[in-house]
């Protein structure tokens, strides 16, 4: 047994990653609800970085 406890570390190791990935691809809810609340999430987040950029902008000019 030239591994010793090696082997036994990497299985639980994969055990966890594979716990975590499958914790991560679950989301509730319906998926259209959930797709029109991500988009309005980026467009919110887009009308916000459209401002910042008008701002600096603007400072620049003067």
């Amino acid at each position: 047994m030239a591994r010793g406890n090696q082997r036994d570390l990497a299985r639980a190791k994969n055990q966890k990653k594979l716990q975590d990935a499958a914790k991560a691809s679950k989301k509730e809810g319906d998926p259209k609800k959930r797709m029109e609340n991500d988009a309005e999430k980026m467009r919110r987040k887009q009308e916000e970085a459209d401002a910042r950029k008008a701002a600096a902008a603007a400072q620049g000019k003067k």
